[in-house]
């Protein structure tokens, strides 16, 4: 069968962090703490409907139908290692990261590899990327949505090999606290005192000009840990903008929003919250869903 060529999106994701594990720990359990990370970067990519195409040592390369597939599951990468790798050892703890590069461009897939401009600029991606990072180019950012689209900002002009021109370089923030610093006092404020508390079984909280930003996931690092299986680990995000609030969905399975009686669901999309109502992650309320976060407005 002749070579095919195809869109997609090409991933590196090379695990930082391990020579010093090998030091510490020694080869045989470093080598299983590094065969178990792997073993959850292949369960990621495969949730998200990409392709391990191989592991090289301890980087693993994956293509994704779609840029926004790619940007996710790596996404998820990062939020599972700061969750999980961390092993604690007489000398300290010691964490591994991941460098994460990744470009969306014509491929050539053969015999089960890929081959093309594509891999190669994929591959530089990575290169420039650091340790928890996840870098990419101007052409794969303008494939995704536009809220994944809002995460990402411009850090480097660069000359990439096998092309003429230099190419703008982006990194995707990943982590909340980042998104948060990059937006805040673009636009300024009104002084209100608008409120918003959520409940989840006995955990509450209250937003407003304080804490203008929460994040609900499967994740233990979320604002509010929701212990549903179809939940991501930051699966949404409540925004305080302009005196309103917002939810945004950042999930693989959507967010329903139940006011009054009237669902909404959300994929990829933000709507405001108002008055109050329920939450439900990845579950529509058709199903009966035990894990609800309650919201209630005062705007």
């Amino acid at each position: 069968m002749a070579p095919k060529t195809t869109n997609l999106t090409i991933m590196f994701a090379d695990i930082s962090g391990s020579t010093r594990l090998y030091e510490v720990l020694g080869e045989g359990v470093a080598r299983a703490k590094v065969a178990t990370c792997l073993e959850m970067l292949t369960d990621v990519t495969e949730r998200h409907r990409g392709t391990v195409i191989k592991t090289i040592g301890d980087e693993i390369m994956c293509t994704y139908p779609t840029a926004e597939r790619a940007v996710t599951a790596a996404c998820e990468m990062h939020e599972l290692l700061e969750d999980e790798l961390t092993v604690k050892t007489g000398q300290g703890p010691v964490s591994l990261a991941l460098r994460i590069g990744l470009h969306h461009g014509p491929t050539i897939l053969d015999a089960g590899d890929v081959f093309g401009d594509a891999v190669n600029v994929a591959a530089r991606m990575t290169s420039m990327s650091k340790g928890g990072q996840i870098i990419t180019t101007q052409g794969t950012v303008e494939e995704l949505p536009p809220v994944l689209k809002a995460s990402t900002r411009f850090i480097d002009r660069a000359p990439v090999k096998g092309k003429k021109e230099t190419m703008d370089i982006f990194e995707v923030l990943w982590q909340q606290d980042d998104v948060t610093r990059m937006s805040t006092g673009v636009i300024p404020e009104p002084e209100q005192r608008a409120r918003l508390e959520l409940r989840y079984h006995d955990q509450s909280l209250t937003m407003g000009d304080e804490r203008p930003q929460v994040v609900l996931g499967r994740s233990k690092g979320a604002d509010v840990p929701v212990a549903e299986a179809l939940a991501s680990r930051q699966h949404v995000r409540i925004e305080f903008r302009r005196g309103k609030f917002f939810i945004v969905d950042q999930s693989t399975n959507g967010t329903y929003v139940l006011s009054g009686e009237s669902e909404s669901f959300l994929r990829r999309e933000e709507m405001p919250l108002s008055g109050s109502g329920k939450i439900s992650l990845g579950r529509s309320f058709a199903e009966n869903p035990q894990e609800i976060v309650h919201f209630k407005s005062d705007d």
